[in-house]
């Protein structure tokens, strides 16, 4: 039976449909099972060499993480009470066996036998690259540890994977667990249309007359940004912000406060065993900023430069709601609202204006060919590939001889049962075995609003920036030539420069030569006019201060929250992110606010004591295009240089090293403060 099991099978892609809940923990096991009788035999044979060694450990943990991908997909886009047991009970037993793995002397021995060895001097860059890694590896890993030390960081390794998949469970509860029913329209005064036809069915799903509001972003952002009944927008304001915590109408019933402390004290202990003084330091040992001290400078000299103009963008919207709409308590469900306003009042333009230009197939069209520009590649749909809902599709990327490049899924509308949010994430890696060429395949996912009816889905212009976003990503993990799954693509990249690729892509929204074929109006095709892309152009930095200090604001309380001596418990962790608040943050919530409980980045991702990264990589990736707004935004030679210095090269080298012979030099944040208006 577990023969016939897709986890188990060499096929190339995976059997989505096929994937059943119960064959997924028996099927881990023996994959499991497999791979450590491999390892056992690997390590008995000598001399220990790359080929004969350590090329067949890659090979292995390719293997199991192909088994395992698309299972840990379908826990965030296609989430049931079967699916979610069968993930829990397979979690623990991944963990303890990378645990295991990364605290066996035995490997440790023949990795470092192989790079002490004469043959390491003729490995090439990207074997000694994944050689050098995972000897750091090893030691986050405890490999120096006692016994009793080892063991315990194991016990924290699996305990702190279920608390991160019980965070996110908690958080997709509480963000579906509330719905409000509508029935009278004069209620939902000011929403566009697209907004009211969302409602109207998600209602008509649930089997319900009226309109149904829920939390899912496509539903909420509208809301808090165009309803004009401001006990409506408070409603869904603290409905939101109180997710999976101890406050608001779900208060208590999936609180992620002792999550939250657990994990925290867990993350520090197991840094403390390491011999780290704290968990950002412990972090700071696989990225490119190697200093705590640096990282706090970095985003406090950010701080400092943007907060003058977030107070300016805060005292003049205080005043446009004060003397044009008589608020003389602004708060923060009406920042939205009335930020809104403003905008349409000094730049005549508002985001649903501009959404009936950005339909989906077009914005499609538009981004691959913005890829077929700068690289020469051909980007075509594929049908008759087995997909986990009917909305999702299956695309090649293609290169100029025709040879495939790339491969990857695009899942892009929100729906009930699918984690919120943007993300890229891994089914296949580039490999090479023998000739063969293992061919690089993506999960694109995003929860932009869907059709409704015959209209299209049409996305606001920042949906339009997540998409590029995420495809930056997707392209860095598709577009790799590094044979080795371990380098190859987003591995092994310093986690604060992995945003680079992504970030990069983000500019091209924002290009007049690129707009003119990425925006066409779903009814008459006609692009963005001159008139309005140049209102659009004008309003790009409106309130950049209050943007800039709101990512600061996160990224200073999660590298705080890590940096914290001592214990702390729920009311320990909203101190310090009111201290942080106090600080740096213009806008204050209200006592009752629980961001904290659903900031998923960072107790649910890869983003702890590294929320930093996005800022970091922006000025990466600010810099990195100065050199298109010098030579031309479609340049094929400056595009070549990309392709071949960043993102062919995967983690095979070290970011800064990649960046500095893109550039010729290092990277300045000069290019960051111009482009986002802050600076002098």
């Amino acid at each position: 039976m577990l023969m016939k099991n897709p986890l188990l099978e060499n096929s190339y892609l995976p059997a989505f449909g096929r994937i059943e809940p119960q064959h997924v923990e028996p099927a881990v096991d023996a994959i499991l099972a497999e791979n450590r009788k491999a390892i056992e035999e690997l390590i008995e044979t000598t001399p220990y060499t790359w080929n004969k060694t350590l090329l067949p450990l890659e090979e292995l943990q390719d293997r199991l993480n192909r088994a395992w991908s698309p299972v840990r997909h379908l826990h965030g886009v296609a989430d049931n009470e079967e699916l979610r047991l069968a993930y829990s009970a397979a979690l623990p037993k991944l963990t303890a066996y990378a645990t295991e793995l990364g605290q066996h002397e035995g490997l440790y021995r023949a990795y470092k036998s192989v790079a002490t060895g004469g043959e390491c001097e003729t490995l090439r860059q990207a074997e000694r690259k994944i050689i050098d890694n995972a000897l750091r590896d090893f030691r986050l890993s405890g490999i120096e540890l006692d016994l009793p030390k080892k063991a315990r960081f194991k016990e924290i390794k699996q305990r702190l994977s279920q608390l991160q998949t019980t965070f996110e469970e908690h958080l997709l509860d509480a963000t579906q667990g509330w719905k409000k029913l509508v029935n009278d329209i004069s209620k939902l005064a000011g929403l566009p249309e697209t907004a009211l036809s969302l409602a109207k069915q998600n209602a008509a799903r649930d089997g319900k007359e009226g309109w149904v509001l829920t939390l899912d972003f496509p539903c909420y952002m509208p809301v808090m940004t165009y309803a004009e009944d401001r006990n409506l927008r408070l409603e869904m304001y603290e409905a939101y912000m109180t997710r999976a915590s101890d406050q608001g109408p779900q208060a208590g019933r999936w609180d992620n406060t002792e999550v939250m402390v657990e994990i925290l004290a867990l993350r520090k202990e197991s840094a403390k065993l390491l011999g780290f003084k704290d968990y950002a330091e412990n972090s700071l040992a696989t990225k490119m900023a190697k200093d705590p001290e640096r990282v706090m400078h970095f985003l406090q000299d950010l701080a400092r430069r943007s907060k003058p103009v977030a107070e300016q963008e805060f005292s003049e919207l205080r005043t446009f709601a004060a003397q044009e709409h008589g608020i003389t308590d602004l708060a923060p469900w009406d920042i939205a609202y009335y930020s809104e306003k403003l905008r349409q009042r000094v730049y005549a333009i508002s985001k649903e204006e501009l959404r009936p230009y950005f339909p989906a197939p077009r914005i499609l069209e538009g981004m691959f060919e913005v890829v077929r520009r700068l690289y020469g590649l051909t980007i075509t749909p594929r049908e008759g590939v087995d997909v986990w809902h009917p909305d999702v599709r299956f695309f090649d990327i293609r290169d100029q001889d025709g040879n495939v490049r790339g491969k990857f899924y695009l899942d892009l509308y929100a729906r009930p049962h699918k984690r919120g949010g943007a993300w890229m994430d891994e089914c296949v890696t580039r490999k090479r075995t023998g000739g063969e060429v293992q061919i690089p395949v993506a999960y694109l996912t995003c929860n932009f609003t869907p059709p409704v009816g015959n209209v299209p889905a049409l996305l606001t212009h920042e949906e339009v920036i997540t998409l590029f976003h995420e495809f930056g990503h997707g392209l860095h993990h598709m577009l790799t030539l590094v044979d080795y799954p371990g380098v190859a693509g987003i591995n092994g990249v310093e986690w604060d420069a992995v945003e680079l690729p992504s970030q990069f892509m983000e500019n091209w929204c924002w290009e007049r030569e690129a707009l003119d074929f990425l925006s066409g109006h779903y009814q008459t095709g006609e692009p963005i006019g001159e008139a309005m892309l140049e209102r659009m152009l004008r309003a790009k930095n409106f309130q950049a201060g209050l943007q800039m200090l709101r990512q600061l604001e996160f990224a200073l309380f999660d590298f705080r929250l890590h940096r914290h001596e001592g214990p702390l418990d729920g009311a320990g962790i909203q101190s310090i992110l009111d201290k942080v608040r106090e600080e740096v943050a213009v806008i204050k919530p209200p006592a009752w606010n629980r961001f904290q409980h659903g900031f998923s980045h960072i107790f649910a991702g890869g983003y702890a004591a590294g929320y930093y990264s996005y800022k970091w990589a922006e000025v990466l990736s600010a810099d990195a295009f100065s050199k298109f707004e010098a030579c031309g935004i479609f340049n094929r030679e400056a595009a070549k240089q990309f392709l071949h210095t960043v993102l062919e090269q995967g983690g095979a080298r070290e970011a800064l090293d990649l960046f500095i012979e893109f550039r010729g030099r290092e990277p300045s944040i000069d290019h960051l403060l111009r482009r986002s208006g802050l600076a002098a």
